[in-house]
């Protein structure tokens, strides 16, 4: 490890970083250059208390061994294999893997390299799908308002986040939005589901009638909404999607990029909330986040309806180059042992109450006008600086590391989801560090 620290790059001007105030990092680089279990450590040998699992993805922890090895064994076996006409052992043996923890009747998976390139792919299949069964009039998708579906053009036409639409142009046709759920003056300071808002569900009906039910394809929604400030569906309310959907033989995605492998304390949170979509996009915790790697369930239903015609033609067009790499394959079959062996899957479930009472304890602290939690995933609303609005949460999020812990902003919201291995005394210390910090006029 020492010799990893204080190596500071030379010169930070040729990455262009991703979603990053780049002057101001570049003025007081903030470098992580290792990582053990629940930390990471700093180029100037602090150690930084993970409460966001990466980013939202480091759902075992860090640098576990059996993941690590896994990785270090396969590089050194078979580092790649073309995915196009041919295959390698371990890409089938994860498929039915996933298959065997999935929601039932998800029975097929398709790989993908990141959450983005799972949207666009599970918008893909939807279209094709209905193509497929002579119904080539269902092209319309429907999003939601605040949503993340990455930052691919079909998941930002079908996303809701301004920031992230606005510079890009026209996007897809045929997209509509339905109302985000979130309800502050009704749901403040609700612990799990809320109890307000899952008739906004009945908006699906309305904007169904607008367009006729012939035209739409599928309808996509995250479960719990992550990136947009950890927004939860109302009780009810994803029932309803559900019911809407197979009435107007409507496909339903669910984007599990964040929820999937554990968050909520059930494998994915279609188990979690006892619906099933037509469709489930994975990325993230597949691997633990050490390799890009993304899964796309599909039923039988949708996978079988291409499976027709002459048996030497293609029957869908649309893969990539690195679908099913071997070295992720190997790291994912790592990551699910890790899981399996450690109980992580459905580990929230224990933890969640210590998670929420901690998480709600700082209702008292300056600024703070709304607090969610769900399994191991916690929101802190802030007032807004007038005029300035996200600065309050960013300076929270600088005070924070420098006092030894990550936490992730988006607006005003500190947003949290730590690894699934997290103790109470590192919820503790979670909370008792964001309460300094958000008395101390941030």
């Amino acid at each position: 490890m020492s010799n990893r620290l204080n190596t500071v790059p030379n010169d930070l001007r040729a990455f262009w970083m991703p979603f990053t105030a780049n002057r101001q990092f570049k003025k007081a680089p903030r470098l992580f250059v290792g990582a053990k279990d629940m930390h990471y450590t700093t180029h100037d040998g602090r150690q930084v208390l993970d409460a966001t699992a990466g980013l939202w993805c480091v759902n075992a922890g860090h640098c576990r061994p059996k993941i690590t090895e896994a990785i270090r064994e396969q590089a050194g076996e078979l580092d790649y294999a073309p995915a196009f006409q041919l295959g390698h052992p371990k890409a089938f043996e994860l498929a039915n893997r996933l298959v065997d923890i999935a929601p039932e009747g998800l029975d097929h998976v398709l790989y993908t390299n990141s959450g983005s390139e799972s949207v666009d792919t599970a918008l893909k299949v939807a279209i094709a799908y209905h193509r497929a069964k002579g119904n080539g009039a269902r092209f319309r998708l429907i999003g939601r308002e605040r949503g993340y579906h990455g930052v691919n053009f079909g998941g930002i036409s079908v996303g809701g986040i301004v920031a992230n639409r606005k510079m890009f142009g026209t996007l897809l046709t045929g997209v509509d939005h339905m109302p985000h759920t979130h309800l502050p003056g009704k749901n403040a300071f609700t612990r799990g589901e809320p109890e307000h808002g899952g008739d906004l569900a009945t908006e699906l009906e309305r904007i169904v009638t607008l367009h006729d039910a012939s035209t739409v394809a599928a309808v996509i929604v995250e479960p719990v909404a992550g990136s947009t400030g950890v927004l939860i569906p109302p009780k009810g309310y994803l029932q309803k999607l559900r019911e809407i959907c197979t009435k107007h033989g409507i496909l339903l995605i669910f984007d599990e990029v964040i929820t999937g492998y554990g968050r909520l304390g059930a494998p994915f949170a279609s188990q979690y909330f006892d619906v099933k979509p037509d469709i489930m996009v994975t990325a993230k915790g597949l691997t633990n986040g050490v390799i890009p790697m993304g899964a796309v369930f599909v039923t039988a239903e949708i996978h079988d309806t291409f499976m027709n015609g002459p048996e030497h033609l293609i029957e869908f067009f649309h893969g990539y180059t690195y679908s099913g790499n071997p070295i992720a394959s190997a790291a994912a079959l790592a990551t699910l042992d890790t899981y399996k062996e450690e109980g992580l899957l459905t580990r929230a479930q224990e933890m969640a109450s210590y998670w929420e009472d901690g998480l709600h304890s700082l209702k008292d602290c300056k600024n703070v006008i709304d607090i969610r939690n769900i399994g191991l995933i916690g929101a802190i609303e802030l007032d807004p600086i007038a005029g300035e609005p996200t600065k309050r949460a960013f300076n929270a999020f600088l005070a924070a590391y420098e006092d030894g812990l990550l936490i992730r902003t988006t607006g005003d919201i500190i947003a949290m989801s730590p690894p699934l291995i997290i103790e109470k005394h590192h919820m503790d210390e979670i909370f008792g560090k964001l309460r300094t910090i958000l008395n101390n006029n941030i």
